[in-house]
């Protein structure tokens, strides 16, 4: 099995505001390695830290051995801390009864993650290391560009 690393971020200017995503795939041990980045008109820094997993795992032809490294609590923490089927298991509702935010990203997240043998690894961000700041670079480049697709669900939720 393939073992690829995966470095995530997101990134709005403004919150909600126009956002980027980006992600490195790096095939472990090589140089080969692969960029993928994108944004939206309108949308949250929250739903770019996913989005950015999402198309990073999507991007993968075959079930991988995967260490997906972000620097989002909010990502670690639903995974780690078994939010996700907490949630799934309460109706997409959190402990306190009220709706789980983007929950049309983290259906699709899901199977992708166990499409796969995934480790998530927490990195703190803006602390230098290479691919994150990458991630982070191209991310808000992504969010400052003009033209950008309009995040449907967040923005029918608006």
């Amino acid at each position: 099995m393939k073992k690829v690393l995966i470095f995530t971020d997101g990134s709005c200017l403004g919150n909600p505001g126009p956002g980027g995503w980006a992600a490195v795939l790096r095939l472990d041990n090589t140089t080969h390695r692969r960029e993928i980045c994108g944004g939206f008109r309108l949308t949250t820094n929250n739903r770019m830290e996913v989005w950015a997993a999402i198309q990073a795992l999507s991007a993968l032809r075959e079930t991988c051995e995967v260490t997906l490294y972000t620097d989002s609590q909010y990502l670690r923490n639903a995974v780690e801390k078994d939010w996700l089927g907490q949630w799934q298991r309460n109706g997409w509702r959190k402990a306190d009864k009220k709706p789980v935010l983007n929950v049309d990203l983290w259906q699709k997240l899901m199977p992708l993650m166990h499409a796969h043998d995934l480790k998530l690894r927490w990195l703190k961000g803006h602390a230098g290391h290479e691919e994150n700041e990458r991630c982070d670079f191209l991310a808000r480049e992504c969010a400052a560009r003009t033209g950008l697709p309009p995040d449907e669900i967040f923005e029918k939720q608006k």
